[in-house]
């Protein structure tokens, strides 16, 4: 028998989808809030600057990639189940490696003209003046920009096929899905963000480059990601995994978000004040204070993104067009965004207007610069088959229901 079990009649969960969709949308304001930093933290930094703008950073960045990791784990158990796994590679291979493969050179292309206009924007660089050298790169410092979260998704979903092949292959009568579906019910509760942060304060407490502000780390540069972020997300994806089999505790997760919410706020706001605040410099030593630290930002991490999970399967279960909608575009936006949000900070940065005006102002412009293009380029052609498994006819019945792709 497979360790994996039917799946129920109705597949869709709204509420996830939000999330996933709200995770990959709030990029675009995390990324546009890091200009505004007191002390400069991006490429760009603007004339109007301001501690609300770290703030704002610090919560989105706490539980967005993790919860997105844990509804990722969920979602590829749901895919394997009814895929096979040959299916399921054939359709991550066609719909996470292959936007990574074609998208990455246009992306960096566009990064790369923000950065240029902004040296010439601050004086940095002269008009007659020699270039600067050409940077050098290898697999230990490989630029992947924010596509990060693709190359991260295909070592997952290896691990995974490679991980349950043998427990596949010799559970022949369930033994061990009974007994990891018992333990994921056991694991289940107020005391849930505890168990799964111990292995991210440990990468943690071991990383001698870890900045606390940025709580997990984003391994955004090299092949082989930091152990931090490997154990952090690799721990939200599994988890997801294994709910998938046990749906029902979903219900549970729903019934203890408000704990998850008030454990959040609580150890997310003793983060921010032990790590000193948006302080970019490494806790190198492995001191008794950095233990603690790291102990309070993982509970932090865990019990933000399953407060995010719950408070969406609560009250965002039902469907609702726009919901469905953004959760469809959000992929495309998140792929676009960031070389726009760069050019609008260059373009924006010595204007002399407050910084929320200017942050809600880059954030919304560049939203709607990639829903227009997600629905004259992607929603009705063949990239919305690519990109979301199902490509929407410009015009059909209105009776006509859209088969769900995940």
């Amino acid at each position: 028998m497979s360790l994996t079990p039917s799946p129920p009649a109705d597949q869709r969960l709204h509420g996830l989808d939000a999330l996933r969709g709200f995770a990959l949308l709030l990029g675009v304001v995390l990324h546009a809030s890091l200009s505004f930093f007191p002390e400069q933290t991006w490429i760009v930094h603007d004339s109007s600057t301001s501690i609300g703008a770290a703030w704002l950073f610090f919560a989105i960045h706490l539980f967005r990639m993790t919860a997105f990791f844990l509804i990722a784990g969920l979602f590829a158990h749901m895919m394997l189940g009814r895929r096979g796994w040959i299916g399921f590679a054939k359709d991550r291979l066609i719909r996470i490696a292959g936007p990574f493969a074609v998208f990455w050179l246009p992306v960096m292309a566009g990064i790369i003209t923000a950065l240029v206009w902004n040296a010439y924007a601050t004086g940095l660089i002269t008009p007659g003046a020699e270039p600067a050298p050409n940077p050098t790169y290898d697999w230990t410092n490989f630029p992947l920009t924010h596509l990060w979260f693709l190359w991260v998704l295909l070592i997952f979903y290896v691990a995974m096929l490679v991980l349950r092949a043998p427990f596949a292959l010799l559970d022949r009568n369930s033994g061990w899905g009974r007994t990891m579906d018992r333990l994921t019910g056991a694991l289940i509760g107020p005391w849930t963000p505890v168990v799964l942060a111990l292995p991210l304060a440990w990468a943690l407490w071991s990383d001698p480059t870890w900045i606390a502000f940025f709580a997990v780390p984003t391994p955004d540069a090299g092949l082989i990601p930091n152990t931090a972020a490997l154990v952090g997300f690799g721990t939200a994806f599994g988890m997801g995994f294994l709910l998938d089999r046990r749906r029902d505790l979903l219900q549970r997760i729903a019934g203890w978000s408000p704990v998850f919410l008030g454990l959040a706020v609580g150890t997310g706001i003793t983060g921010y004040m032990l790590a000193g605040g948006p302080v970019l410099v490494p806790m190198a030593e492995q001191t008794s204070d950095k233990a603690v630290l790291a102990v309070v930002m993982a509970i932090a991490v865990h019990a933000s993104a399953l407060a995010a999970m719950g408070l969406c399967l609560k009250f965002l279960s039902s469907a609702a067009t726009w919901r469905r909608y953004l959760s469809d575009s959000s992929y495309w936006v998140y792929i676009l965004h960031l070389p726009l949000v760069m050019l609008a900070q260059v373009w924006i940065q010595d204007w002399p207007t407050p910084w929320w005006i200017k942050l809600g102002g880059v954030s919304l412009g560049v939203l709607a610069i990639c829903l227009v293009t997600y629905e004259l380029l992607v929603r009705h052609t063949f990239m919305g088959r690519w990109l979301n498994g199902r490509r929407i006819p410009w015009k059909r019945p209105v009776d006509a229901i859209p088969v769900p792709a995940e």
